[in-house]
């Protein structure tokens, strides 16, 4: 069963481009990729809303999306969030 993660971030000045930006830049998203089980992490931005960055996250399972909810890389997002002050918004869906 496929899970696919839903993620508004939004912010000001355009800094929830920035974050996605250096989301990639610093390698975060490569690495997040190349975990077991992650099936899709893409950024796309609204054309109605340039202050939010949609973020399409898809894992393999409940247990793939857990051990990454447990990895590293969430203290980094979590960091990158608050350095841009980005609130969130989240949908999750199952197949």
């Amino acid at each position: 069963m496929s899970l696919v993660i839903n993620i508004y971030y939004t912010g000001k000045n355009g800094n929830a481009k920035k974050f996605a930006e250096e989301m990639v830049t610093s390698g975060t998203v490569d690495l997040i990729r190349a975990e077991e089980g992650n099936e899709k992490y893409e950024y796309f931005f609204p054309m109605d809303d340039e202050e939010t960055i949609l973020l399409i996250d898809s894992w393999k399972d409940q247990h793939a999306l857990d051990m990454h909810h447990k990895s590293e890389m969430m203290n980094k997002i979590a960091a990158l969030r608050q350095k841009y002050h980005l609130k969130m918004k989240v949908e999750r869906f199952s197949d």
